[in-house]
């Protein structure tokens, strides 16, 4: 979005403004709801998505502290069986609140796939509004739910034009951006972590403190015009390298058609000998994007051999950068399904 494009929204938003400020100045949050451990409740067969958007900001009366909430549901999914198409809905729907009026969104999620999904809407979207993903570890019937404390931690950031551009997650007091942010524990509260950045913001009951300047993780157009439904997602398959891993699997992934492929290098990107042989055949093919394994830190060409990134590089294969496997593989996928060419793909791992 260009800037003339930001002055040009910020000049619609006059009489919204005005419309809040009657209202006791509150702006306008759209509530996205998406499902997830939020959403839950418990069941004889396991604890299940049941709670409507409505259902939630009713249970937290404290979100119209901080905005008037509409909500929109997209799906009703658990984190860990999210579909591209509740992705590129979720998009959609992001849009069309902020088309139609809201000054900030609120995606409410499921922490398993909730990184991949946040860093999808950065490549997908480029609103004038803060996008905000959240979630929880304990349902609302738990003990010490976190609930009501991220879902009001998200509709206050999200009314907060501050926060805009780029998408971010609120989780546990703090906001991190889309980019940077994994799901760093299985079950604690603090679970959402910037592994090598830390938070964009921190927040206390009265008080925000910004770290560092929002801003989005891509420096990309963004690609949701260019993808017309899930069915252009291609697949893309994350390969791990490790001690032993040989050339199987790269080879069954080229015989089954996947668009590209994502490996999962070890340190700086290198990998096996074998892996990185079958890697030198594999990019006349598809596009191959390597990752590195640690949490922190960029891939980087330094160690030759069969499997370094040194000779990695000479077959042509696109780095992640500071990005993680499972968001290399979101990107790609999308970019894929965008049309993007092999520029468009580098520019998808270039730093922001």
């Amino acid at each position: 979005m260009t800037e003339t494009d930001r002055r040009d929204r910020r000049n619609d938003r006059t009489s919204r403004d005005d419309d809040a400020r009657a209202d006791g100045g509150r702006p306008r949050v759209a509530v996205v709801a998406c499902g997830g451990t939020i959403a839950s409740e418990p069941g004889d067969d396991g604890a299940a998505p049941e709670k409507t958007g409505d259902d939630l900001v009713a249970a937290v009366p404290a979100v119209s502290d901080h905005a008037r909430v509409t909500t929109t549901e997209v799906c009703s999914r658990p984190g860990f069986d999210v579909r591209w198409r509740d992705v590129l809905a979720t998009a959609g729907a992001a849009r069309d609140a902020v088309g139609e009026g809201a000054d900030g969104v609120v995606v409410t999620h499921g922490t398993d796939t909730l990184a991949d999904t946040a860093f999808a809407l950065d490549l997908l979207t480029d609103l004038d509004a803060p996008v905000v993903v959240t979630g929880a570890q304990r349902r609302l019937d738990e003990p010490s739910s976190d609930v009501p404390a991220n879902l009001a931690l998200a509709v206050r950031a999200a009314a907060d034009d501050r926060f805009s551009p780029g998408v971010h997650v609120a989780f546990d007091d703090e906001l991190h951006a889309a980019r940077d942010v994994v799901k760093g524990h299985s079950n604690a509260l603090s679970t959402m972590t910037s592994p090598g950045t830390g938070p964009v913001a921190t927040f206390t009951r009265d008080a925000s403190r910004l770290v560092r300047a929002p801003e989005r993780g891509v420096a990309v157009d963004p690609l949701a015009d260019a993808i017309e439904g899930p069915s252009d997602v291609p697949e893309v398959p994350v390969i791990h390298s490790g001690t032993g891993v040989g050339a199987g699997a790269i080879e069954r992934a080229l015989d089954a058609g996947v668009g590209g492929v994502v490996v999962e290098g070890t340190g700086l990107g290198n990998v096996t000998g074998a892996l990185g042989d079958a890697i030198g055949e594999a990019v006349a093919s598809v596009p191959v994007v390597v990752a590195g394994r640690p949490p922190a830190g960029p891939t980087e060409p330094v160690y030759g051999t069969s499997g370094g990134a040194v000779t990695l590089a000479g077959h042509g294969v696109t780095f992640a950068g500071d990005l993680s496997a499972a968001k290399a593989r979101v990107a790609l996928a999308l970019g894929l399904a965008a049309g993007l060419d092999g520029e468009g793909i580098e520019a998808l791992f270039a730093p922001a």
